[in-house]
């Protein structure tokens, strides 16, 4: 039997008139901002399913980019999310989508940053403010941002987990949860590691110089 909290049971602490069009929507904006690396210039949502039928009257837009902005679900300004944005001069739009065979509270974030570059986030909204995020660039993962999580690209060989596992023990963070997702054999990897506390920056840049490591990110855990 799955266990609940009292949060599964009374709902999250948040702005807004639904736990997964509203609080869902600005927790997938807030992790999609974390991956970003640099300052975001514009940002396109593309919305699947009924995260676009109830994007109005539930406030997924706004909720969504005040994600972008690292608002929290329980932050009042999520209701100005429009207007903080224009006046930070982020551009942004929203889109229809069908996204395939995914959660019908699906979203794909297209952020362009002001030095031009581009990343590409798709996050599912999957009830009770919990969420999933399914790909990041072209790489499928699963990190629902219930821990801190790195996240790293890599060759794929023999080694390779072994090493971060070291540096991340050698420097007593706690691994709770390991996957490995990859395309083809021999070809590029991923490895997303959950763990109980986050590493300092040095930590990262440790990661990041193992032979072999194409990028790392951390990613914070969320409240709520």
């Amino acid at each position: 039997m799955q266990d609940y909290s009292l949060f599964d049971i009374i709902g999250p602490v948040m702005i807004g008139p639904s736990s997964s069009h509203t609080a869902g929507a600005s927790k997938i904006g807030h992790m999609a901002a974390q991956v970003f690396e640099g300052e975001i210039a514009a940002v396109e949502f593309y919305l699947h399913g009924s995260f676009y039928k109830t994007v109005k009257g539930h406030g997924t837009d706004k909720a969504l980019l005040a994600g972008i902005m690292k608002m929290e679900p329980d932050d009042v300004r999520i209701k100005d999310a429009f207007n903080i944005a224009d006046a930070r001069g982020i551009q942004y739009r929203f889109f229809e989508a069908d996204l395939g065979e995914v959660h019908p509270n699906t979203v794909k974030i297209v952020m362009t940053g002001k030095d031009g570059h581009v990343e590409t986030v798709v996050g599912s909204s999957i009830g009770a403010a919990k969420i999933l995020i399914t790909q990041i660039g072209d790489t499928d993962v699963e990190v629902d941002g219930d821990y801190c999580t790195l996240i790293t690209t890599h060759i794929d060989k023999p080694g390779m987990i072994a090493k971060v596992s070291t540096i991340l023990a050698q420097h007593r963070i706690n691994i709770a949860f390991m996957k490995v997702f990859r395309q083809n054999k021999g070809d590029t990897a991923s490895l997303i590691v959950q763990v109980d506390a986050f590493p300092g920056s040095d930590v990262l840049k440790e990661i990041a110089q193992i032979e072999g490591i194409q990028s790392a990110k951390m990613i914070r855990a969320l409240e709520g």
